[in-house]
Parts: structure tokens; C-alpha cells; sequence
């Protein structure tokens, strides 16, 4: 026995009343995610900027209550003076960038370092994120800086920062340092060691591997070498002089 046909059921206004519920707080957070991850963000910044500065700032105020005019009235609002402090804080890096440039400063900050680095703990510390922030600056001899490397297991892979080139004792193999970046904060990544032939290059610059990796691969260009593989020594160095090269 065949059952007469059915037509679509109406939707109910109930439930039509939740998809448009659903349908709109959706795209509210769409809207209002990159918004708030830009506030926290910029507010972390400017609150690490204001920490460093107002130790500077209340020293002027110091100097301000004992002179005549004391200090001033609009000082008394607490986001003026987180304001003022986060200036001074980038007065006093635009001032050590220039130092560095000058052979006299560069003598007095060679001297600092000397000083810091006879600290235990302190010359750990500081000689590690020095030779990081060098080794990031400079570009690597034999491999690219930024490359693809396979993880969690292939085909998968993931962004790689090569920091250094060593060579295994036993083998004679090329082995690359390896910084991996974790999205959405590059700074809590974790090291590996793996054989150069294994990685994959990119023609990345390290700013653009870092908005990658912090925009959770949403400015990802358009096509990538994800299988090339590594060519080392002179053919590697011969290869990147023809890509830079005008066509």
C-alpha cells in the first residue's frame, strides 16, 4: 500500500526564531573575534610599555613636587599617565637604537654586557636571548631561515625556524636547529633536531612566517612548495640566485 506524498514540513516559528538566533550571534563573533583579539593584543603591548616606563615617570613627578609649579593637574588621571610612561618607554628605545650606532655608546653597552655576563643566572639568561635575537637576524649560511618540516607525522607538516647548522660527529650529516612556533603565540614554541635533506624550503621571509603562525595560517599565500625537496650545498645557493633573479 503506497502512502500519499508528503510535502515539506513548515517550519515552525520556534525553531525559526533559533536559527536566526544562531545564525546572528555567529556572525557576531565572526565580527567581533578579530576586534578583541586585536585589543588584547595592542593592550598587552601598551601594558608592558607602561610598566617599563613608569618607573621613569614617577621619578619626574619627584622632581616635579619639589619645584615650584608642583606636579601637574592632569597627571592625576591614571590613563595619562600610562599614556606618558608608554612614551617614555619608546623615547628610551629610539635612544638606545641610536646609541648603538655611535662607537662611544656601543663601548659603554659592550662594557654592560661584560658586566652582566660575569652574573650566573643573568648570563644564562641574557646570552641565550642574545644569541637567539643574532641568530634570527642573520640569515643561515647553507638553508633557508624559514622551511616546512613534517608534524605531527607526513604528509602533515608545520613552520619551522632553522636558528642553526650543525654537523653529526658520526655520519658527517648536515643537522638543522629548529625553533617550531605554536599558533596563535609564536612564543611558546619547542626545539627539534632533524637531518637538512628532511626539511622542506620556503621562500618565506620570517615576517611573513610569523603572521602565518599568528593569524593561524589565514594569510597564507596563495601556492607553496609543500613537497620540494631540500637541495643543499651550491645547487641550493644556485637555485635561490635564479628564483631572485628578473624574468
Amino acid at each position: 500500500m503506497l502512502l500519499p506524498a508528503v510535502g515539506p514540513l513548515p517550519v515552525l516559528p520556534m525553531h525559526r526564531s533559533r536559527l536566526h538566533l544562531r545564525r546572528y550571534l555567529i556572525a557576531g563573533v565572526l565580527m567581533i573575534t578579530p576586534l578583541w583579539v586585536t585589543w588584547l593584543v595592542l593592550d598587552f603591548i601598551f601594558g608592558l610599555l607602561s610598566r617599563v616606563g613608569r618607573p621613569w615617570l614617577e621619578g619626574m613627578k619627584g622632581v616635579m613636587e619639589d619645584s615650584a609649579n608642583g606636579v601637574p593637574s592632569f597627571l592625576d588621571y591614571a590613563w595619562i599617565e600610562s599614556l606618558i610612561a608608554a612614551a617614555l618607554t619608546l623615547l628610551l628605545l629610539y635612544v638606545i637604537g641610536w646609541a648603538t650606532t655611535h662607537v662611544l655608546a656601543r663601548q659603554v653597552i659592550a662594557r654592560l654586557e661584560a658586566w652582566m655576563e660575569r652574573i650566573p643566572l643573568v648570563q644564562v639568561i641574557y646570552g641565550s636571548t642574545k644569541k637567539l635575537l643574532l641568530a634570527l637576524r642573520s640569515k643561515p649560511e647553507s638553508v633557508q631561515r624559514v622551511v616546512l618540516i613534517d608534524f605531527p607525522a607526513p604528509p602533515l607538516k608545520t613552520v619551522a625556524l632553522v636558528t642553526q647548522v650543525i654537523r653529526d660527529r658520526s655520519s658527517g650529516r648536515e643537522m638543522a636547529i629548529l625553533y617550531v612556533p605554536t599558533a596563535p603565540n609564536p612564543t611558546s614554541g619547542y626545539m627539534e633536531i632533524m637531518p637538512v635533506e628532511l626539511l622542506t624550503p620556503t621562500d618565506w621571509t620570517l615576517d611573513e612566517a610569523m603572521r602565518f603562525v599568528i593569524t593561524c595560517g589565514t594569510s597564507a599565500p596563495a601556492e607553496m612548495d609543500f613537497g620540494r625537496p631540500y637541495v643543499a650545498g651550491e645547487a641550493r645557493a644556485a637555485e635561490v640566485e635564479a628564483a631572485k633573479a628578473p624574468r
